[in-house]
């Protein structure tokens, strides 16, 4: 490569950083700056983040909603790894024509918009008696079309040699799959738990239906509350989607090279 691509390479890819991670950037400034400030664009840190720190603080009960989310994420996120990763085992090692119609109707439910069952399920879970609760949060999504393919996929590559020695060795299914399919599978365990926390910090529609308490709510809730009113204090709203952004952000960033591999398919 000469010397100019170079050149132009390494400028457009610092123009595609510099556009990509300028909206993080805008965030943390509006965190520290006053509502008056952050409408008029101010692009350097302020020093209200004190003040903002405490309105927040007073106007909505971050700490309690931060937990809340932490719950729900951990507990959606252990259960549907365990749930999808033994689905999709078992639609893979144990194949057949029937487990292939199954699996093309779960594919099915993809189409299906999420609105279009959100009724029936707040009557079935309001009957059930399940409103601000944990159950109620992570059941609907406690297992995805999505997660289930993507362990499927995985388990096409799990050796089955090893496999079937140690059935001969007497290993029960149930400990193949622990012992053996899960520390294979790492890094698609990590790439599903990446998505899986994700998508359960930042929901907001089922939350918003079923968590009526407000010692329920999460922090997306906590994000949409500070809109709401007449008169909106963006340098508060910015630090609560600061808060709100750090958990995933750290996450991503901790499991970001086993979830590029988990994606492509990797086994090591």
């Amino acid at each position: 490569m000469t010397k100019g691509k170079k050149i132009a390479m390494y400028t457009f890819l610092s123009i595609v950083s510099f556009i990509s991670v300028f909206p993080l950037y805008w965030m943390v400034c509006a965190a520290t700056n006053k509502s008056a400030d952050v409408v008029s664009g101010r692009l350097i840190p302020g020093t209200y983040f004190l003040e903002n720190w405490k309105a927040l603080m007073v106007s909505q009960d971050v700490m309690g909603s931060l937990a809340n989310s932490f719950k729900y994420a951990i507990a959606l996120t252990l259960l549907s790894l365990v749930v999808s990763s033994l689905a999709g085992y078992g639609f893979e090692i144990y194949h057949d024509k029937a487990k292939d119609f199954v699996m093309s109707i779960i594919l099915l439910a993809m189409m299906v918009p999420f609105v279009a069952t959100m009724i029936p399920l707040f009557q079935m879970f309001s009957k059930a008696g399940w409103l601000n609760s944990t159950i109620g949060f992570i059941l609907p999504t406690i297992s995805t079309p999505f997660l289930i393919m993507m362990f499927r996929q995985s388990a096409r590559s799990f050796p089955h040699d090893i496999m079937e020695a140690a059935r001969i060795d007497g290993l029960s299914e149930i400990r193949i799959f622990f012992q053996m399919f899960i520390p294979t599978m790492r890094s698609t365990y990590a790439a599903a738990m990446t998505i899986t926390f994700m998508n359960a910090w930042n929901s907001y529609l089922w939350p918003k239906v079923i968590m009526s308490d407000t010692k329920s709510q999460t922090m997306p809730m906590v994000v949409a509350n500070l809109t709401q009113g007449y008169v909106t204090d963006y340098g508060v709203l910015m630090l609560a989607v600061l808060i709100c952004t750090l958990p995933t952000a750290i996450v991503f960033f901790c499991l970001q090279n086993a979830f590029a591999e988990g994606i492509t398919g990797a086994v090591k």
